[in-house]
């Protein structure tokens, strides 16, 4: 029997599509309905910094949040039904504030400037004339076309505090980027700020935030004075300082039920060491663990789920992204998840980029939108078929994603081959029912990332008892829906 290739070098010409007479099996699949990896919260974006350039597309916000086939420079596109969306609590304005003024980094694109609301440091009232909410009108836009659409779970987050609260204020970081740029005396003030966003967008917006995350990869020493977007360093002390002043300044406002998120750190193993330098208070003031997924193919995402575990919190993989157009990059990584991080959303974090890193390639600055990538066909795959409320189960395979909804009794499975063209066996045995659907259906979806079908359907496949097989072509990617099946 081969082994699968955990990732192939490359996406060569891909054999045929139609599985050849006869051959041995190459692998096979069991999945385990009595391990469950949790309820599935959903799959989203963050809206900074393309919702700022094209926030009032209305074919963009169906593109990625609606299901519905969608028609983008004159073609047809399934919507990927994101209903996770993050809001960017911007830290820039070009206002001064008592004859200081912002600071600009030489290297930032106009872009990346997200416009903050609170002005100055004169009053933390948000009747004041300190405040102007008439800004970021494209962000806010997209974020009720979401909602529209469906998104309902909404999440506040920062990259860096307002400008004026910065010891050098410039909101890119400090001039080393190895210390705090938050003024000790305005810890509280960067609390203030989220909190009253998050009090404002619920009586205002429309929007209820489900959580407010204060940090951007912390503790990481990158955001400096020439960075090229919006960052900030917190030492570990520094955020449980703001984790509990954010905790208080929201149960102020009303707001008990918003929950704090962090740490948001760049990688599995920074994040569980700065979760396990919090203090118990501290930990108790955290809602959910944040992480980012940029460690890719390494770091212990097991160990950080068992932390989360033991501390009765869910894990979102918060922020994702690089720049293979392919998708089999993010098909890998994102399998690493589901196999030994198990969060319960996964958030891709510009669905709108250039350089090969969005989903669709897009001029942010220029306001100019080109190529669907093969990446954005391969996560429909996953984010059109594994929806909000279904649970995660164990497969035998990290290159397996299974999914149960108990409503509609329909098993989901999205499998990736990365090797030789193949053909792999599920194995359902373990159900006590599987029917599948009329003369045991197996519905699938391909997407082949080096050319041909393109989240393309297809209704040649059925049950052979409590299990079935399917052909892969190489770097492929594949939805199975199985109906019918009880646990």
């Amino acid at each position: 029997m081969r082994r699968r290739a955990f990732l192939a070098a490359s996406a060569s010409v891909l054999a045929g599509t139609v599985p050849p007479v006869g051959g041995l099996l190459d692998a096979s699949v069991a999945v385990d309905p009595r391990t469950s990896w949790g309820s599935w919260d959903g799959w989203g974006t963050s809206l900074c910094w393309w919702a700022k350039a094209f926030g009032t597309d209305d074919t963009l916000a169906d593109l990625f949040f609606s299901q519905k086939t969608t028609t983008y420079q004159g073609k047809q596109y399934p919507g990927l039904a994101m209903t996770v969306v993050r809001y960017n609590a911007g830290a820039c304005t070009s206002v001064p504030a008592n004859g200081e003024s912002m600071v600009v980094s030489p290297n930032i694109r106009p872009s990346r400037q997200m416009d903050g609301f609170w002005l100055d440091w004169n009053s933390a009232d948000p009747a004041s004339a300190s405040w102007n909410w008439q800004v970021d009108a494209n962000q806010r836009a997209m974020l009720a076309k979401a909602k529209q659409r469906g998104a309902n779970r909404f999440e506040l987050f920062s990259n860096s505090p307002m400008w004026w609260m910065c010891y050098n204020h410039n909101p890119s970081g400090s001039p080393v980027g190895i210390t705090d740029n938050l003024q000790s005396w305005n810890y509280n003030q960067h609390a203030v700020y989220l909190a009253t966003v998050a009090k404002y967008a619920h009586d205002h917006w429309g929007i209820d935030f489900e959580s407010v995350e204060p940090f951007n990869e912390p503790a990481s020493p990158w955001w400096t004075a020439g960075g090229t977007q919006e960052g900030c360093h917190f030492d570990g002390s520094t955020q449980q300082t703001v984790v509990t002043n954010l905790r208080n300044e929201l149960n102020v406002r009303g707001l008990t039920n918003t929950i704090v998120a962090a740490s948001d750190e760049n990688t599995y193993d920074q994040a569980r060491a700065t979760w396990g330098s919090f203090s118990a208070q501290t930990r108790g003031n955290v809602g959910r663990i944040n992480v980012h997924g940029y460690q890719q193919g390494n770091g212990r995402r097991d160990l950080l789920y068992q932390a989360a575990v033991r501390d009765g919190k869910k894990l979102w993989n918060s922020e994702y992204g690089e720049n293979d157009p392919s998708g089999l990059t993010m098909a890998s990584n994102l399998n690493l998840d589901m196999y030994w991080l198990h969060p319960t959303a996964w958030v891709y974090w510009q669905v709108l980029d250039g350089s090969n890193w969005g989903l669709v390639d897009a001029d942010n600055d220029a306001g100019t939108t080109g190529l669907v990538q093969p990446k954005f066909f391969v996560l429909a795959q996953y984010s059109r078929h594994i929806r909000p409320g279904m649970r995660i189960l164990r497969s035998t395979d990290v290159n397996t994603v299974a999914a149960y909804d108990p409503v509609a009794r329909r098993l989901v499975l999205v499998a990736t081959n990365y090797s030789s063209a193949q053909r792999i066996s599920y194995d359902l045995s373990a159900f006590s029912t599987v029917g599948g659907g009329p003369g045991g259906l197996v519905r699938r979806w391909t997407t082949q990332t080096g050319g041909g079908d393109a989240y393309t359907p297809h209704d040649d496949i059925t049950l052979d008892g409590k299990q079935f097989t399917a052909w892969f072509t190489q770097n492929t990617v594949q939805t199975f829906e199985i109906d019918n099946v009880v646990i």
